[in-house]
């Protein structure tokens, strides 16, 4: 008989794989390792000269972009201490639409700062006691930098909108914020409702089409279906629409039944009877006034006959999401079933035309007059990954006149207000006194991150431009920033370079929540993963919406 060791201590609470790491060195310094490998990989995108990165993600499907919430969603990070930050960059790109960066690359500056602390022999509880203090202070000097006069804004002027639109797109696509930005405040005044507060993001849509380039790009009011039409007829002008979301073919009956037919006549007229009910209900549906019918699902070769007979243009829309869009454009009602409409169910359109656009067929649909409720930019760009890049800059700019329909404040752009927030909050630190103000230093100078990461990334000299910002703002001039294009500072209320004070506040209060919960963290216990397939593969043939 084989002596088997008796398990002791935490092996013989756990099952057996499990994995314990406790302790400064294996839970919270390697935590603080993990995060800071993430916001290594997301800080060389920062601001307007960041870099691309081409992520192929687990299906194959390759991403070239900049766009940090983009990164750090296809990367699937492992690392539970890392997926913290992911969290909060989800949390930011959720409310705001923009500054995820900022959240990912702040919150791993803090955690590297952190590291140095422990490391001096600082308990975390002390750090995260000094931190806490840090970020309150912080969001007071913030709400002290912002522009007078900017809380009152018109969202329907198309200068104020693109002042604070502008650094949020040169973000993305750095040289074409002009042109974007002219297209996206065009899209959302477009379909700003009489409360401006109730903007809803998923009104202004985007349709990729491939060729030409960005100067080809416009705005269509209503929206752009990918595909053609059904039948024979391309276009129609002032028309109503039904919309039947089941389908427009032969109901098969709800019970099974058995036909005895005897004789050739017989089964002549069994056909007849079907294409006569096809047709009764077709005409039902020209009779109500109706020239375009929508359908949801497949469209049949017998009704599509009789819609050409009673000249009704045919669209069919397979995907739900863009249904509903479509019905929100021209204020259908969609029916469930093949029947005929009440005029109330009725939706109306100024024009709907097929065009070709870059040897694509598209159907553009046209709603001008009405309430204008949705806007579809079209975008033009060489390579599909263009496209998508260009699509998440139009993203970030439209969440952008979201949150600035909210809250239009705003404060100086281009690393000024972090250099400000870095030296106020230094000098707060020379007033605490206990251990605090090491971790409130620190914090300080973890603000120096950005305008070094923006000074890194357009390969200008970071130190120098560091030090030169701090000699301007310690002498009073808040509002100085770097001027990345000419790559000296400047007083960035010239060069009009804003950000929108909500993207700050919540991308400084999310990273600083997210660094302090990875520092409270002092045990790591995993349990041995369970076999089986993986629970979170999505299921096949959802739609991107």
């Amino acid at each position: 008989m084989g002596f088997s060791m008796q398990p002791y201590g935490m092996q013989s609470m756990l099952k057996e794989g499990h994995k314990h790491l406790s302790g400064l060195d294996e839970a919270v310094l390697k935590n603080i390792d993990a995060c800071k490998q993430l916001s290594a990989i997301t800080r060389t995108s920062l601001g307007p000269n960041g870099m691309n990165k081409m992520v192929i993600n687990h299906l194959d499907k390759l991403f070239v972009t900049n766009d940090a919430a983009t990164i750090v969603n296809e990367l699937e990070v492992q690392h539970p201490a890392a997926k913290i930050l992911v969290l909060a960059g989800k949390a930011q790109q959720e409310e705001i639409g923009d500054g995820a960066n900022l959240t990912i690359s702040f919150a791993g500056e803090m955690l590297q700062n952190a590291d140095e602390l422990i490391r001096m022999g600082l308990h975390p509880s002390e750090i995260i006691s000094g931190y806490n203090k840090a970020i309150n202070k912080a969001i007071e000097i913030l709400s002290e930098l912002v522009e007078p006069g900017s809380e009152n804004m018109d969202v329907r002027n198309k200068e104020q909108v693109i002042c604070r639109m502008k650094a949020a797109v040169a973000s993305k696509q750095f040289g074409q914020e002009d042109i974007l930005c002219n297209l996206i405040a065009d899209a959302c005044i477009q379909v700003c409702p009489k409360n401006p507060v109730n903007f809803n993001v998923d009104n202004v849509r985007v349709a990729k089409l491939v060729g030409g380039g960005l100067i080809n790009s416009s705005i269509v009011r209503g929206m752009v279906l990918k595909g053609d039409t059904v039948g024979t007829i391309k276009r129609v002008e002032k028309a109503k629409v039904a919309v039947f979301a089941g389908g427009v073919d032969t109901s098969a009956t709800e019970t099974k039944g058995t036909v005895l037919i005897h004789s050739a006549e017989q089964l002549e007229n069994y056909a007849k009877t079907e294409e006569a009910k096809v047709e009764e209900l077709i005409k039902a549906v020209a009779e109500t006034g109706a020239k375009v019918i929508v359908s949801g699902a497949a469209v049949g070769e017998m009704a599509l006959h009789f819609c050409e007979r009673y000249k009704l243009m045919v669209l069919k829309i397979s995907s739900k999401f863009e249904l509903r869009r479509f019905c929100r454009t021209t204020g259908a009602v969609a029916i469930l079933k093949l029947s005929p409409p009440s005029p109330d169910d009725l939706g109306c359109v100024d024009s709907i035309s097929v065009e070709e656009i870059g040897g694509a067929r598209v159907t553009i649909v046209r709603n001008e007059e009405g309430g204008n409720s949705v806007c579809t930019v079209v975008l033009r760009g060489s390579t599909d990954s263009i496209l998508d890049d260009l699509e998440r800059a139009v993203d970030d700019g439209v969440n952008t006149y979201k949150a600035m329909c909210r809250d239009s404040r705003i404060i100086p752009g281009g690393a000024a207000t972090e250099i400000e927030l870095a030296k106020r909050l230094r000098e707060f630190s020379f007033k605490e006194t206990g251990l605090d103000q090491y971790a409130i230093a620190k914090f300080a100078e973890s603000f120096e991150m950005i305008p070094k990461t923006l000074a890194e990334n357009a390969g200008l000299n970071a130190m120098e431009i560091i030090s030169s910002l701090y000699a301007e703002h310690a002498s009073g001039n808040t509002k100085v920033g770097i001027d990345l294009e000419e790559g000296v500072f400047k007083d960035v209320s010239t060069t009009n370079i804003w950000d929108l004070y909500v993207t700050k506040f919540f991308g400084l209060k999310y990273a600083a929540d997210a660094a302090c919960t990875v520092l409270r963290v002092d045990q790591i216990i995993m349990a041995k993963p369970a076999g089986g397939p993986r629970r979170d593969a999505a299921p096949g043939g959802m739609d991107e919406d």
